[in-house]
């Protein structure tokens, strides 16, 4: 049995197209979602997964109308893999019930971990030659020197509020405390 999953991401877009497109590949029956891809829970592609049966095939339109992220769609093929459920994008003309097809899907999935770990090493060579520089990175102290200096005078004065010293240096009572315990540390 074929089984449709249509996705749009607003209410503004409309799921007609993609619904003709599962209909004429011929999807006996097609489950739907009006939700940002980027949101873990869509429950009309839950619905397909739990009504899917051994030897079935869950068939999208386009890869991004599944997965959230391509490492997203892996995890998906391959739980439907487990339970010998065949996966097709229309678009992209993947069909993992064809060897080619799960070539061509491990072949992306490939990718993308090469591409993950490309990034994660030109991040870390990026943070080790900042740091060479003297550069440490991260937000920025909301408290310098000249605010330390008088934040440690108006607390000596009993008559300030940590409330009033707060609003006088534009920070918060968990960042002050923060900042003065650590210059005591020093």
């Amino acid at each position: 049995m074929k089984i449709g999953y249509a996705r749009v991401s607003t209410r503004d877009q409309n799921l007609d197209m993609q619904i003709d497109e599962l209909k004429k590949y011929g999807c006996d029956k097609i489950f739907t979602d009006i939700v940002s891809g980027s949101k873990c829970e869509r429950t009309g592609l839950k619905e397909a997964f739990e009504y899917a049966r051994e030897n079935d095939i869950i068939v999208v339109w386009k890869l991004d109308r599944a997965g959230r992220s391509l490492k997203h769609l892996i995890e998906i093929v391959n739980e439907l893999n487990e339970r010998k459920i065949g996966f097709i994008s229309l678009k992209e003309s993947i069909d993992t019930t064809t060897s080619t097809g799960r070539l061509m899907f491990h072949i992306f999935a490939s990718l993308a971990e090469f591409e993950r770990d490309i990034i994660r090493e030109r991040t870390m060579a990026g943070l080790s030659a900042a740091r060479a520089r003297g550069r440490i990175g991260g937000r920025p102290k909301k408290m310098d020197e000249n605010k330390l200096i008088m934040a440690k005078s108006m607390m000596a004065d009993k008559n300030i509020s940590v409330k009033e010293i707060c609003k006088t240096l534009n920070v918060s009572k968990s960042t002050l405390y923060k900042s003065l315990s650590e210059v005591s540390e020093t």
